[in-house]
């Protein structure tokens, strides 16, 4: 299983580029960065990135062709996989969170807008000639004869059954957020026979799982920062799709105070009195990596569970000191877990 790195959207370019040489430095497959709203560029600002290294695969995660019609899309990751050398990636989504709520958008046809969105960019990357005619979008006389570089890595960003089952017959990979081991079997259950009949990809597809990694020294101090940041998880969520996480009666104590998780996010405040602690961490464990560095093991297992399941790769959020958790990473969990083949 490949690791990929999660970094902070709101990184400078120089910082940036700093961490990604460090990620590079201990074979980590990619990194990215979350597509925010108020955040910078998410292609420019990997420029830099690009340039001070030369393995890592790099970009963003996620991007909607809501608030970027594909040609714009197509050519901004093209560019990047220029400047990379072949080594661009992108997530692309259909929500409407975070830029299309900003943008006051509403996402419409999700499943055509994903498809029209992937084959555009496709056909932009073979550097010939583009004539398209979709239902939701249209290109004429795009035509990059500049492009030399292979087709970047491009993911469909996918949670619920329809888009699952769709983007499995098209995508060269899925991006799930905040699945569990047993969550990711389910998916697979879905997809495989998609990708098996459908998918001209299906002998290199990957299917890849936000994690969020807050493994410390400090055991509170693990706990902590993962409370402060359970509001970004869908996994709380009543009408998310997946069961299991807590019991029922828990599950429900969590649904009804949503208001005091976002209060924790939004002031980065760990104390949240409204939910009962045994609750709030418990939470924390089962859908984080929140162990400390002596229970390593614990989360070591829980990624060779992730394995089993059917992940090929998983993309690691690190938070508070990045270079910290970047060589715990690299030292202890990728030479027991990842790939060394290429591809």
């Amino acid at each position: 299983m490949r690791i990929n790195l999660i970094l902070e959207p709101n990184s400078a370019p120089d910082r940036l580029a700093e961490l990604a040489q460090l990620a590079e430095s201990y074979n980590f497959e990619g990194i990215w960065t979350s597509n925010m709203h108020d955040g910078r560029d998410p292609f420019v600002n990997y420029v830099d990135a690009a340039r001070a290294t030369s393995r890592i695969r790099l970009g963003p995660v996620a991007v909607s062709p809501y608030e970027l019609h594909p040609l714009k899309m197509g050519n901004a990751l093209l560019t990047l996989n220029e400047i990379a050398g072949g080594r661009a990636q992108i997530g692309i989504a259909a929500g409407d969170g975070g830029t299309a709520v900003a943008m006051a958008i509403a996402a419409k046809r999700r499943l055509r807008a994903v498809r029209e969105c992937v084959d555009i960019i496709n056909a932009m990357a073979t550097g010939e000639l583009v004539q398209y005619s979709g239902e939701m979008y249209r290109v004429r006389w795009y035509h990059a004869s500049w492009v030399t570089q292979a087709l970047p890595m491009i993911y469909v960003c996918a949670g619920g059954p329809q888009m699952l089952r769709s983007s499995a017959r098209y995508a060269q990979g899925i991006y799930l957020g905040d699945h569990l081991p047993e969550h990711v079997a389910e998916v697979r259950e879905k997809i495989d026979p998609e990708i098996a009949e459908h998918n001209p990809n299906k002998d290199n597809f990957r299917l890849i799982n936000f994690w969020a990694w807050h493994v410390k020294e400090d055991p509170e101090e693990a706990l902590a920062e993962a409370r402060m940041w359970l509001a970004a998880r869908v996994t709380p969520w009543p009408n998310y799709y997946h069961r299991g996480i807590l019991d029922d009666e828990e599950m429900k104590v969590i649904w009804a105070n949503t208001d005091a998780l976002s209060r924790a996010f939004y002031a980065q405040d760990s104390n949240i009195p409204e939910i009962p602690r045994e609750i709030l961490d418990k939470m924390c464990r089962r859908c984080t990596a929140s162990s400390p560095v002596s229970e390593l093991e614990h989360e070591i297992d829980r990624l060779r569970r992730f394995k089993e399941a059917g992940l090929t790769d998983i993309a690691l959020r690190v938070y508070g000191n990045p270079e910290e958790a970047i060589r715990l990473i690299g030292e202890r969990v990728i030479p027991v877990l990842q790939d060394h083949a290429e591809g």
